[in-house]
Parts: C-alpha cells; sequence; structure tokens
C-alpha cells in the first residue's frame, strides 16, 4: 500500500513540473491517510527522488547547467505551500507592493511577507523566510485587486501617501478592475487611507 502512495505522489508532483511546485502531506490526503502520505514521503525524499526542503515541504527540483546542481525551490511556491498546509492568508510585504508599484526603489533586504499567521521564521532549503503577523483589516485585502495599492499605501504612511505624485502614479498603475476593487474595500481602511483612495478612483 506505501509503495502504491510513494507512485501515486510521486505522479502528481511530476505533473506540476519540475522547480515550480512545493507540496506538504496536506497536499496528499485524498491518496492516502497521514501515516501513509507521511512514509510514502520520507521514502521518497531518501531515496532521491524528491528533495525535502524543510519540515514538511517537498519539492521535485529542477536541474540547473549553469548552477551544476539542483535549483533552489521558487520562494513564492514556498510561501504558498505553507498557506495550504496551515490554513493562512499570506502577502508580500508592503515595501514590495510598492515597490511594484513604482512607488519605491526600496527593496526588502530577506524574503519577508505579512500573514494572518503567527510570526516566525520559515527555513526551506537556502531560503529563509520571515512571515510578520498583520492586522486583520490589512489581510482582508488579501487576493484582491487592490491589495498592493493598501499595501503600499500603508508602508508609504499619512503624509506621503497623500501626495499628489502619489495619487498620479496609484492612477496610473491601477486598471480599472483594480480601482472598483479599491472604492468597494474603502470602509475598511483608516479615514486618511480612505481619502487617499477616493482620490485614486475618482474619474
Amino acid at each position: 500500500m506505501s509503495a502504491a502512495v510513494a507512485d501515486r505522489i510521486l505522479r502528481r508532483m511530476r505533473g506540476h513540473g519540475r522547480g515550480r511546485w512545493v507540496g506538504t502531506a496536506k497536499d496528499f490526503l485524498d491518496i492516502g491517510t497521514r501515516t501513509a502520505v507521511d512514509k510514502a514521503l520520507s521514502r521518497l525524499a531518501g531515496r532521491g527522488d524528491i528533495r525535502r526542503l524543510g519540515r514538511g515541504l517537498y519539492d521535485l527540483p529542477r536541474h540547473s547547467p549553469a548552477l551544476r546542481r539542483d535549483a533552489p525551490a521558487k520562494v513564492d511556491a514556498v510561501v504558498d505551500a505553507v498557506a495550504r498546509r496551515d490554513g493562512i492568508r499570506i502577502m508580500p510585504d508592503d515595501i514590495v507592493a510598492a515597490n511594484r508599484l513604482g512607488l519605491t526603489n526600496a527593496v526588502p533586504a530577506r524574503n519577508t511577507y505579512i500573514t494572518n499567521g503567527s510570526s516566525r521564521t520559515i527555513k526551506a532549503g537556502n531560503w529563509r523566510i520571515r512571515l510578520k503577523h498583520a492586522n486583520p483589516a490589512m489581510m482582508s485585502f488579501s487576493g484582491s485587486k487592490s491589495a498592493a495599492a493598501v499595501q503600499a499605501m500603508h508602508w508609504l504612511g499619512r503624509d506621503l501617501a497623500a501626495r499628489a505624485d502619489t495619487v498620479e502614479i496609484l492612477r496610473g498603475r491601477l486598471d480599472a478592475d483594480a480601482k472598483r476593487d479599491l472604492a468597494r474595500g474603502m470602509n475598511r481602511l483608516p479615514r486618511w487611507a480612505a481619502a487617499v483612495a477616493s482620490q485614486v478612483v475618482a474619474a
């Protein structure tokens, strides 16, 4: 039975493609019991069929000719796996959102994310991923089209976010769907951020 479980797990991981996905035991519980899945993952990792990245995290690595070894796992794939496993929401750090919208050239010194879960550091291969607990109002925008704008305003703060050039950048960077989403979520923003948002979504 355990061999059959291992074979099915390996087929599923291959189906996601090498270097594209990180899995946890929770992703395979439709294949077998938790005990059988844990044993199968351990067996596959021990044989070198899959790679154990960290506690409960596994991938099917892609070989890098340039590095002459297996390439590191994708950080976003690790983060997605942790979110699925722990039943939490995770978003890029506020400074990342501001950078992606062209509001700052600053970048985080390390892989930092915000979450509605506990603050902690996750080790996966050579990566150290820092999760910071964020307030529920911020995390309520997780997965929404306006999330980056909300995070960017939060990172800039009251005065910088309200500047005319900031408003113009946000107007230019957000598409119509993101602006509609921002308008719908203004009641969840602090008063100063809602005032900025109202300027961004104004026709």
